[in-house]
C-alpha cells in the first residue's frame, strides 16, 4: 500500500447523502496519498444534481438508476447490479457510503460480496425498531454490520455499535453536515427573495416527506398548521413540498391557498440553509435537519414518534412532537408564547460536531491504511 495511492470511492445517491458526502470527497482529494472515486446512484436524480453542482463535484460514474414510481425493489436489484460492475472494473481499496438510504444499504452490501473494505458515515444511528422509519433502520444495521470502519457523530451512536456486538473500527467524528452547513453560511449568501418572506412575521418552516407520514399522518400534520395559522395572525409557514405525489396529493386539499401558508417546490441546498438561518421555528420529520438547525439556534419540532438522533433531545434543542394534531398545536403555541421556553431551546448546546468531521475521517483512513 506504500507504493501506490489508496483508491476510495465514494457512493451516494440522494441529496441529503450528496450535502454530506461532498465536503468529505473535497477533503479526501486534497491528500495527495489518495485516489478518489465519486459514483452516484442518482436514486434522486434532479435534487442530487444540485448540490454536486454547488460543490462543484463531477461524478466518475452516474449510475443514473431514478425510474418514475421507482419501488425499493427494483432500486436495490439495480444498484446491486450497477455497482458490481464498477467495482470490479476500478477494484478499490474502501468504499464509503453514507447514512441509511437504500443506496447505501444496497452499495453496501455489494462492496461486501466483492470482497472490499467498507466505511460508514454517519454510523449508529438507531431507534431499535425496524420499522420505524422505513426501511431507513435495517438499511444502517446492514451497513453497520458489514463495516470495517464507522464514523459516528456522537459518543451515543458509538455505543450503539459496541451493543451489537462490534468491538473495533469504531470512531467518533462528529457529522459532516456541520462541515457543509458551516460552508455555506459562511460562503453562500442567498435574499431569498423569490420566496417572498414578510420580515414582520415570524417564519415557521415544515419539511415532511417520509413513508411512514403518508396519508392520515401527514393530514394531521397539515391540519396544525392551518390551524396555528388562523390563532397566529404574526406567524407564516413555509412548506418545501417534496416532489413526491403522495406528499402532494395530501397537502394541497389542504393547505393550498391558505393565507400565509407558502407552498412552494423543493429548495437547493443553499436557499434552504439561508431559510432555515431566517426561521423562528421548525418542524421536520427530516433527519438532518435535526443535526443542522441546532447548530444554527433554531427550535426544532420533530414529527415522529422515534428518532434515530435523541443528542439534541437531551441537550433540549429538539423535541418530539409526532403525527397528532393537538400536540404539534400546542407544542408550537408555547414556543410562540413563551420566551423563556424558546430560549431554552434556541440556545441550547449542538452536539453534533465542529465542523471538522471531514478531517477527522481522513486522518483515520490513512491511519488505517498505513
Amino acid at each position: 500500500m506504500k507504493d501506490r495511492k489508496i483508491k476510495i470511492a465514494l457512493v451516494f445517491g440522494t441529496r441529503p447523502e450528496a450535502i454530506k458526502m461532498c465536503p468529505l470527497v473535497k477533503k479526501l482529494k486534497q491528500n495527495p496519498k489518495f485516489d478518489v472515486l465519486t459514483i452516484v446512484t442518482a436514486q434522486h436524480r434532479q435534487m442530487l444534481d444540485s448540490v454536486l453542482e454547488l460543490f462543484d463535484i463531477v461524478p466518475d460514474y452516474d449510475l443514473n438508476l431514478m425510474k418514475t414510481n421507482q419501488n425499493l425493489w427494483n432500486l436495490s436489484s439495480d444498484i446491486l447490479l450497477e455497482t458490481k460492475k464498477v467495482f470490479e472494473k476500478e477494484n478499490p481499496d474502501l468504499i464509503l457510503v453514507h447514512g441509511d438510504t437504500t443506496t447505501a444499504g444496497i452499495s453496501a452490501l455489494s462492496a461486501f460480496y466483492s470482497r472490499i473494505k467498507i466505511g460508514h458515515v454517519e454510523a449508529g444511528l438507531r431507534t431499535f425498531d425496524k420499522n420505524y422509519p422505513f426501511p431507513e433502520e435495517i438499511n444502517r444495521v446492514i451497513v453497520d454490520s458489514v463495516s470495517d470502519l464507522m464514523f459516528c457523530p456522537t459518543d451515543k451512536a458509538c455505543e450503539n455499535i459496541e451493543k451489537s456486538g462490534i468491538k473495533k473500527g469504531i470512531y467518533k467524528t462528529g457529522n459532516t453536515v456541520i462541515d457543509a452547513l458551516m460552508y455555506v453560511i459562511e460562503n453562500k449568501n442567498d435574499e431569498l427573495e423569490y420566496i417572498n418572506l414578510n420580515l414582520n412575521l415570524k417564519t415557521i418552516l415544515l419539511t415532511s416527506h417520509r413513508r411512514e407520514n403518508f396519508g392520515k399522518p401527514l393530514e394531521n400534520i397539515c391540519k396544525a398548521i392551518k390551524k396555528l395559522v388562523e390563532q397566529n395572525k404574526d406567524i407564516e409557514v413555509v412548506y418545501p413540498m417534496h416532489l413526491n405525489p403522495n406528499v402532494r396529493n395530501t397537502v394541497k386539499p389542504i393547505l393550498e391557498g391558505i393565507e400565509r401558508v407558502k407552498l412552494i417546490e423543493p429548495l437547493d441546498y443553499v436557499p434552504f440553509c439561508n431559510l432555515m438561518k431566517k426561521s423562528h421555528i421548525i418542524l421536520t420529520d427530516s433527519g438532518g435537519v435535526q443535526e443542522e438547525a441546532p447548530a444554527l439556534g433554531v427550535p426544532v419540532l420533530v414529527l415522529r414518534d422515534e428518532t434515530e438522533r435523541p443528542e439534541a433531545l437531551e441537550y433540549g434543542g429538539v423535541k418530539l412532537v409526532g403525527c397528532d394534531e393537538e400536540k404539534i398545536t400546542s407544542t408550537v403555541q408555547k414556543l410562540l408564547d413563551n420566551k423563556e421556553e424558546y430560549d431554552k431551546m434556541s440556545k441550547a448546546i449542538n452536539p453534533y460536531g465542529d465542523g471538522h468531521a471531514c478531517e477527522y475521517i481522513e486522518k483515520i483512513i490513512e491511519e488505517y491504511f498505513s
